[in-house]
C-alpha cells in the first residue's frame, strides 16, 4: 500500500509547518502548500533533515493557475490525495471597527479565507476521491462562532475584526456544505479551532504554542473516526457553531 498522504497550504511556517511536521513523523508523505518558493524550499529542506517524507507545491490560492499546477503536481506524483489542510489564512485589518473596515480589505480577507478554501477544495476533489479514507479539515476560528463572539463575557467577543471573524464564520458554513455534498463519497469534512496561539498572525500574543495549536488538526486529519464529519472541534471536543 502506498504512503498516504496530506497538502497543507499556507505550511512554511507556524501553524501549518508543525503540522506538516508532526503529519510526517505520523507517517504521512507531506506536501507543503506555499505562495513563497525560496520560504517553502528551506521548509520542505528542514523537515527533509528530520527524516520527514516532504515535498514542496507552490500554491497560492488567490489564484486558479497556481492551484491547478499544484493539482496535476500531485496527480503526476501520487494520482491522489488522502487529507487536505486548508491552513492558509489572513488577517486583514486588525483592530478596526467594523464601520471603519474597508470593503476592499474584508474582500481580500474573503478571497484568501474563504474563496481561496472553494477554491482549493474544488480542484483537489477528483484527486480526493481516489484517496485512502479521504479527509478535510478546514483551519478556522474560535472568532468565527456565533455563539461565543455573540457572549459579551466571553473574550472573543471583543475583538474587532469584522473581516476576519465573518469570514472564519463563513469558512464554517462552507465545511458544512462540503461535508454535506461530500458525504456519499466517504469524504469527512471538519473545521478546527487551534485557539489564541502565539504566531506572526498576532504578533505572538497567543497563549497557545504551535504544537498545541496543531494537535486538534492531526487529529481530525490521522485520528478522528472516518465517520465524524461536519463538525467544529476544539482540543478534540466539539465547538459551538
Amino acid at each position: 500500500m502506498s504512503k498516504r498522504t496530506v497538502l497543507i497550504t499556507g505550511a512554511n511556517k507556524s501553524i501549518g509547518f508543525e503540522t506538516a511536521r508532526e503529519m510526517g513523523q505520523s507517517g504521512f508523505k507531506v506536501w507543503l502548500g506555499c505562495r513563497d518558493a525560496v520560504r517553502g524550499k528551506d521548509a520542505v529542506s528542514l523537515l527533509l533533515s528530520e527524516g520527514i517524507d516532504a515535498r514542496l507545491a507552490i500554491i497560492d490560492v488567490t489564484d486558479q493557475e497556481s492551484i491547478d499546477a499544484a493539482v496535476g503536481q500531485l496527480k503526476s506524483e501520487d494520482g491522489k490525495l488522502d487529507v487536505l489542510v486548508n491552513n492558509a489564512g489572513i488577517p486583514g485589518i486588525y483592530p478596526s471597527a467594523p464601520e471603519a473596515q474597508s470593503i476592499s480589505d474584508i474582500m481580500t480577507v474573503y478571497n484568501t479565507n474563504v474563496f481561496g478554501v472553494i477554491r482549493v477544495m474544488q480542484a483537489f476533489l477528483p484527486l480526493l476521491k481516489m484517496g485512502d479514507a479521504p479527509r478535510i479539515i478546514m483551519v478556522s476560528s474560535g472568532l468565527g462562532s456565533l455563539e461565543w463572539v455573540s457572549d459579551r463575557t466571553h473574550p472573543y467577543s471583543q475583538v474587532a475584526a469584522l473581516g476576519y471573524t465573518s469570514s472564519k464564520t463563513a469558512l464554517n458554513g462552507v465545511t458544512v456544505a462540503f461535508a454535506n455534498g461530500l458525504s456519499e463519497y466517504g469524504i469527512s469534512v471538519n473545521a478546527v479551532d487551534p485557539g489564541y496561539t502565539a504566531t506572526d498572525f498576532n504578533g505572538h500574543t497567543g497563549y497557545r504554542t504551535v504544537s498545541e495549536a496543531a494537535r486538534g488538526i492531526v487529529w481530525l486529519a490521522a485520528e478522528a473516526a472516518q465517520t465524524l464529519t461536519a463538525g467544529f472541534y476544539f482540543d478534540e471536543k466539539r465547538a459551538p457553531w
